[in-house]
């Protein structure tokens, strides 16, 4: 076993509850299968509310941003414990960060573009041989001709990803 898969095993074994927010279907059949205990429907304050209650109210010990909007990070923030981190990996439009929240709370918000090129060389070969299955995310195909349906059906939220396939394959 890789050093990698490891640590993600023993991650994981650690984690009680894992709390995924989605109302969709497919993406909250893929939250269970990523290991998800718990999903939950709501947005905004239902959704703070309900993790608070799941938590026993003292929040998330760490939350993932994954959307983008003002709305997904005021969530995020609101459901982190004191002291938790907020990783932000939805690309940012039109949020704002309240800082005086984040002091007085002590929560910290990480984030950025993933330097997905680093990963490559080590997980293209586990791709390669079937040990990991990156296509499970994806749910609309196209080909060049279709970029503005595939971007379209992600906004609409018909689709969780979109693959350009150019070429062949």
């Amino acid at each position: 076993m890789r050093e990698y898969e490891s640590r993600q095993t023993d991650n994981k074994k650690k984690e009680k509850r894992i709390i995924a927010l989605s109302r969709n279907p497919a993406r909250q059949e893929l939250a269970r299968a990523f290991g998800a205990t718990d999903i939950l429907a709501e947005r905004g304050k239902e959704a703070s509310e309900a993790v608070l209650s799941l938590t026993d109210g003292v929040g998330a010990d760490a939350a993932l941003e994954c959307v983008g909007t003002n709305e997904a990070m005021q969530t995020a923030l609101a459901i982190a414990r004191p002291g938790s981190i907020v990783g932000d990996v939805g690309v940012p439009h039109g949020v704002e960060i309240p800082v005086p929240i984040l002091f007085y709370r002590n929560v910290g918000v990480h984030g950025g573009p993933a330097p997905a090129r680093a990963y490559i060389p080590e997980l293209l070969d586990d791709v390669l041989e079937g040990h990991i299955s990156p296509g499970r995310v994806f749910d609309f195909t196209t080909d060049l001709g279709g970029i503005a349906q595939a971007y379209a059906a992600m906004d609409e939220r018909c689709a969780m990803k979109s693959l350009v396939k150019v070429g062949t394959v």
